[in-house]
């Protein structure tokens, strides 16, 4: 799978995982039904027309490949012609086949002259080819000798897939019959799995024991010894009624042979082969530099996942002081409400005393429920580039609410028939503080994903792989960047909200600090728990759990931060160039109307437009 693909699906494994990432963008799928495949363009040609026209074609026929190659993607965004298959994506062929299609089609662009085009087809091509040249560049590094761990890996997707709560449809018989068929691909990629792992034991390459401890109670928590107790019985059990009663009869008969006799062998071969085998193997060290190449290899993820050219050294030292900058400012709010007591202190002051928690869950989706109401309209002060497609304001499912993050984003369908969602997590109300609670609105809802997902998908005149496309820098720098804007937009007003944006804040320039130090400078897992509670009043198990995911997925952490501060820094340019004919709406309009976009080419697009509009 390209790097872009496996970074999407990062966010799902974050999601489906126990133990989801705070503020995680959710990303769910179009329906099959709300967003029909589009037929695949004719195959580009040398020089029929202008290059633009050729570049459009090019990217669109690239899309369709790269979708045959990656059909649980395309079911991601709703096209369902692969609905039948899951690529074995982790064997030699199908490695082979991606490498191939990536550089073929460099090849092709490298025959159209950026300098004949502007505009959306200019951004176009600076996306294509950096994506392009980043999965050629990817596949240096042996990702798929290392196939599984609590986060990632086809254990959890599997599951996810066939709970009928997530990507696969259930609701035709065709979609039963698919998922039969997907059953033995997932087959075929869990052997495929324990082939490479030996092959990575060989080379060296293997995962912490530590993370491979974790995967072992996932396997075993989704093993039964009937059918009908596994989480595969769900889509049997809520089979639509307008499927016949001899569909129904043959369905239940084929779905109860699959999973006794496919789907729980897969899984038991797995969990018999980690165990016996492959945690004697497993090492102890915890960060990427430890397995051959891994300091090029942690470097290319830096890279890859902030979209910059940062190295880990700056990147470290930027973190360092973001963490004092913030910690500056939480003793400013703690002077303000007179508060007498050190740092540590008022953390546990605020987890402790009850008035900063609600009585029940009816009080706080009330609570929420009134903040959207007026962000809604206090969001006109700094947008006016606003999505067409609404949002709504649901509590997280009870099948999923004891391991989901405190708040979610749902992105609407492509035709606008579905609205966007904000999840809002009820479950032990005791972890959902008040102070927490418009940051978080912010980052997830208004003005944060809703309106950075919805206004790109709005986007129907780009190729497929700007409208889909996918940067975790951009995507969560951007929440983050929505936080920081609870004060101009007239929340934030309780001190004690400001504190908990702060908060929420301090967690992301920690992982610039801890990110780095695990997979560059060789920190432990001790040392990240040490700076942890060192620095912000956390409990232990969020502790554990956060540091597992830095250790599990190595750079995505950096990016929430960096991506907030290169979206402020190009703010402050803007603000300086400009002076008093500063426009934040228009600002606010540039960062958001081309889609998801690298931070590179984001500051050069920004700076461009700066540029020209102070002429």
């Amino acid at each position: 799978m390209n790097l872009r693909l496996t970074i999407a699906f990062v966010a799902l494994a974050l999601f489906a995982a126990c133990g989801g990432a705070e503020n995680d963008k959710e990303m769910t799928p179009a329906t099959a039904d709300t967003a029909p495949p589009q037929a695949a363009p004719a195959a580009p040609d040398a020089a029929s027309d202008d290059p633009a026209a050729r570049l459009n074609r090019l990217a669109e026929a690239y899309f369709d490949e790269m979708l045959k190659l990656n059909p649980l993607f395309a079911t991601f965004i709703g096209d369902d012609r692969y609905n039948d298959r899951i690529a074995n994506s982790i064997g030699p062929q199908h490695r082979a086949a991606e490498k191939e299609m990536n550089t073929r089609y460099l090849d092709r662009l490298g025959e159209i002259d950026p300098e004949a085009l502007d505009g959306q087809d200019r951004l176009t091509y600076l996306v294509f080819e950096r994506d392009l040249r980043e999965n050629i560049e990817g596949f240096r590094f042996p990702s798929h000798l290392i196939p599984v761990n609590q986060f990632r890996g086809m254990h959890n997707y599997f599951a996810r897939l066939g709970s009928g709560a997530s990507l696969h449809p259930f609701n035709t018989v065709k979609d039963y019959d698919d998922f039969l068929s997907r059953s033995d691909d997932f087959v075929v990629w869990m052997d495929q799995a324990i082939v490479n792992m030996k092959e990575g034991t060989t080379q060296g390459v293997v995962q912490p024991r530590i993370l491979m401890e974790r995967v072992i109670p996932q396997i075993e928590a989704l093993l039964k010894d009937e059918p009908e107790e596994t989480v595969f019985w769900k889509p049997v059990e809520n089979m639509p009624e307008t499927i016949s009663g001899a569909e129904r009869d043959r369905l239940t008969a084929a779905y109860r042979e699959a999973i006794a006799t496919k789907v729980m062998p897969a899984y038991r071969r797995l969990l018999a082969y980690i165990q016996d085998s492959y945690l004697a193997s497993a090492r102890e060290t915890v960060g990427l530099n430890a397995l051959p190449d891994g300091e090029a290899w942690y470097a290319f993820r830096v890279k890859s996942y902030t979209t910059t050219d940062l190295t880990a050294d700056e990147i470290h030292e930027i973190g360092l002081a973001e963490v004092a900058r913030i910690h500056e400012q939480m003793r400013g709010v703690i002077a303000e409400v007179g508060f007498e007591g050190t740092l540590e202190e008022f953390f546990a002051f605020l987890n402790d005393d009850p008035q900063f928690y609600f009585a029940s869950e009816e009080e706080l989706l009330t609570s929420y429920r009134s903040l959207m109401a007026d962000l809604d309209v206090k969001a006109l002060k700094l947008f006016d580039s606003l999505p067409r497609t609404g949002y709504e304001i649901r509590p997280v499912e009870a099948y999923r609410a004891k391991s989901s993050s405190a708040g979610s984003y749902v992105s609407p369908s492509p035709d606008g028939s579905r609205p966007g969602v904000f999840y809002v997590n009820t479950y032990d109300l005791s972890a959902r503080p008040r102070w927490g609670m418009e940051s978080l609105f912010l980052h997830e809802a208004v003005p944060g994903h809703h309106f950075q997902n919805a206004l790109a998908i709005e986007l129907t005149d780009l190729p497929r792989l700007r409208r889909f496309g996918s940067y975790t820098a951009y995507g969560e720098g951007w929440g983050l960047y929505a936080e920081s804007l609870g004060k101009e937009l007239g929340v934030y007003e309780d001190p004690y909200q400001y504190f908990g944006a702060l908060a929420a804040e301090l967690w992301r320039a920690i992982r610039l600090v801890v990110d780095t130090g695990l997979h560059h400078k060789g920190w432990s897992r001790e040392q990240v728990l040490e700076f942890m509670y060192s620095n912000t009043a956390v409990k232990e198990a969020r502790a554990v759990s956060e540091a597992e995911r830095y250790i599990a997925i190595p750079g995505q952490a950096l990016a929430y931060k960096i991506g907030q501060l290169q979206i402020r820094t190009l703010r402050d340019e803007a603000e300086a160039a400009w002076g008093d004919d500063f426009d934040v709406k228009a600002f606010h309009r540039q960062v958001l109307n081309d889609g998801e976009l690298p931070l590179d080419v984001l500051a050069a697009k920004i700076r461009r437009w700066s540029e020209e509009r102070g002429q």
